[in-house]
């Protein structure tokens, strides 16, 4: 079967891009807005409304195939391709990969998206939003063309069980924290509640105490409001490398403060997201490997998970060999085609470290629900909640479309049974 037609669509993402740099230098919060100066190349202000770029491949039995372009909330940060903008790259998808889409063969995926991941143009690798976009298409059109699930797709090309079992989800709160916490327990969400601390002055203090008061209450919060004792989530939050900052980037006073939040999270496991930025990747792995050896040191179960700096499959696979901490963030869009990510969990799950397939807030829908199929397939640990910063909306769209692919999964399985 072949692709009879590609096209590009301009749209929206579910959220904005920001610029991480100015936000962690005290850019001010106002409102929806933020006020300062950007710092990172490529931003016009420091909050910019968030862009994605559809593309849609016809094929030959009349399917359209889907997939979106999407980058990161905070792009061009930790090393990470530069913002992603439809209007800077809708003219290389017309000019020069539409003539590489229309009339080929709809082959293997694993095939199809190595093509373009290695596909260079004046020297330069497509954008990972690119990348990212594409291969979702291709692994829908693979599923269209066999009449098959993209999760089927996925199980059959790198040989992989077919298991039909959740997997638990994480939620995201953005800023309200407090209000959207409520939403996640009032929904069991399996991890919670990732909290958005992104700045010492108003999140976490400068001495930590303010993240401190809210484990607290998100202890206490979580106690009140379940129905029965038997939901006991994980507490997952992403501190954006703001504990490094109040600590001087020393390991043992980061070991300290991470475990000094142990009794206060109690009967809830408790990992703890980016603690510190090193601003480069070897001092990351390094600094991350010292405060990991620390804490288990000190008797603590805090778990760490990797993110800044931990952007492609080689930078996870080296955070893994490293064991330089508990858990690592496969950040979907980062990491370029969508195959990258399945064979990222699948190397943390061979290699002893739990895999989060993460992503970001400013993703779609499209690519979300492909995310799902991805996860599923490899059974990664813990899977993002996504697109947007509201919660219902993003858990709805993951969950939905999980219990959709572990219906049909089920459902062939006892057709064959």
């Amino acid at each position: 079967m072949k692709i009879v037609k590609a096209l590009f669509i301009p749209g929206s993402s579910a959220f904005y891009f920001d610029d991480q740099q100015a936000i962690k230098g005290g850019a001010p919060h106002d409102g929806a807005l933020y006020g300062g100066t950007p710092e990172t190349p490529g931003f016009r202000a420091v909050r910019v409304a968030g862009e994605a770029l559809s593309i849609l491949l016809l094929l030959e039995n009349g399917s359209w195939a889907l997939g979106d372009c999407a980058a990161v909330q905070y792009s061009g940060a930790g090393g990470r391709d530069p913002l992603f903008l439809a209007a800077d790259y809708l003219p290389l998808l017309e000019n020069r990969i539409r003539p590489l889409l229309e009339g080929a063969e709809v082959g293997p995926f694993r095939e199809m998206a190595a093509r373009f991941e290695d596909l260079e143009f004046d020297g330069r690798r497509l954008h990972t939003a690119i990348r990212y976009g594409l291969s979702q298409a291709l692994l829908h059109a693979r599923a269209l063309a066999g009449g098959r699930i993209m999760a089927e797709v996925v199980c059959d090309e790198y040989g992989l069980p077919v298991v039909a079992e959740r997997v638990p989800i994480f939620g995201q709160s953005g800023d309200d924290r407090y209000i959207n916490a409520d939403k996640m327990i009032m929904k069991r969400v399996d991890v919670l509640p990732h909290a958005l601390i992104n700045n010492v002055k108003t999140k976490l203090g400068h001495e930590g105490e303010l993240l401190r008061e809210y484990v607290g209450w998100l202890v206490e919060r979580i106690r009140k409001s379940r129905t029965d004792e038997s939901y006991v989530p994980t507490l997952h939050i992403d501190v954006y490398g703001t504990i490094g900052v109040i600590c001087a980037l020393k390991p043992g006073r980061v070991a300290d403060y991470l475990a000094s939040l142990e009794p206060v999270a109690a009967e809830f496991p408790l990992y703890i997201e980016g603690p510190v930025d090193a601003g480069e990747k070897p001092r990351q792995i390094e600094l991350l490997a010292a405060i990991r050896r620390e804490l288990r040191a000190r008797g603590s179960k805090v778990k760490i998970v990797a993110d800044e700096w931990c952007n492609t499959y080689e930078d996870v696979v080296d955070f893994t060999d490293a064991q330089c901490c508990d858990q690592v963030q496969i950040k979907t869009p980062d990491l370029g085609g969508i195959q990258n990510t399945i064979e990222a969990v699948l190397y943390c799950r061979s290699h002893g470290m739990e895999a989060y397939q993460g992503g970001t807030c400013n993703e779609t829908e499209i690519s979300a629900k492909a995310c799902v199929h991805a996860a599923v397939a490899a059974r990664a640990e813990r899977l993002l909640a996504k697109p947007g910063m509201g919660f219902d909306e993003g858990f709805m769209i993951v969950r939905n479309e999980m219990e959709r692919v572990l219906a049909v999964l089920r459902a062939k399985v006892r057709k064959e049974a």
